[in-house]
């Protein structure tokens, strides 16, 4: 009964904490689209956005709810798949393939490319930004830009974090209507209008995010 109620527990944190991740994608999305903006503009809109989110408080306590999500949600994640896969072993067939989405079964796989994938943006962006000798623009603000457009400039890495996106989709197809479910939030009666949404979210967030590397190269530095 202890450990039934310590998986529940731990579905219950990942539910939370990965529907704190889905809100959180839309704000970090928001933000980002403003890369999408003529270069000049995209320039001095980003830094003083940036600027603006490291100089406030609220924003502050926010990224350290954002940091404890990202690790409950991996670390819970790793519990309860070793768990299922240890509980799943000691069944000579498992039928879960007639009635599973891929993506569905393979959520580990997808979690892990994403984490790697999150060690790779943080150190490149959070890490620069936060401790390495950024130069300024011209309203005093960290040039975070400019490392975003370097960033970019390779199209390896465009397709690196294109293939991140698209996992990061498979992984909210899943996610978001499981997280529901585990809260008991999903009713019968309203079940197509979760999956309507979650199926919309899914692919705003990939495609948004998908957009935004491309876009950049392209503009900067063309085919």
């Amino acid at each position: 009964m202890s450990l039934l109620k310590s998986t529940l527990s731990r579905k219950n944190l990942m539910a939370l904490t990965g529907l704190f991740l889905c809100f959180f994608l839309v704000i970090h999305l928001l933000g980002n689209l403003q890369l999408l903006l003529p270069a000049a503009t995209a320039a001095d809109s980003f830094n003083h956005y940036s600027a603006l989110l490291s100089g406030n408080i609220f924003i502050k306590i926010i990224s350290y709810v954002l940091y404890f999500s990202l690790i409950a949600h991996s670390l819970d994640a790793l519990f309860i798949t070793l768990k299922n896969r240890k509980a799943t072993a000691k069944y000579a067939f498992d039928n879960r393939k007639k009635v599973s989405k891929w993506y569905s079964r393979n959520m580990g796989i997808l979690g892990t490319v994403l984490l790697i994938f999150l060690v790779i943006h943080f150190k490149d962006f959070w890490y620069v930004y936060k401790f390495g000798a950024l130069p300024l623009d011209k309203m005093g603000n960290k040039d975070l830009y400019v490392i975003v457009v370097n960033a970019f400039k390779s199209w390896w890495y465009v397709g690196l974090y294109i293939v991140s996106m698209l996992a990061l989709g498979y992984h909210l197809l899943h996610g978001f209507k499981s997280a529901v479910r585990t809260l008991g939030l999903y009713h019968p009666k309203y079940a197509a209008y979760v999956q309507t949404f979650g199926t919309v979210y899914s692919y705003a967030i990939t495609i948004g995010f998908s957009v935004i590397p491309v876009y950049v190269h392209l503009a900067h530095f063309g085919l």
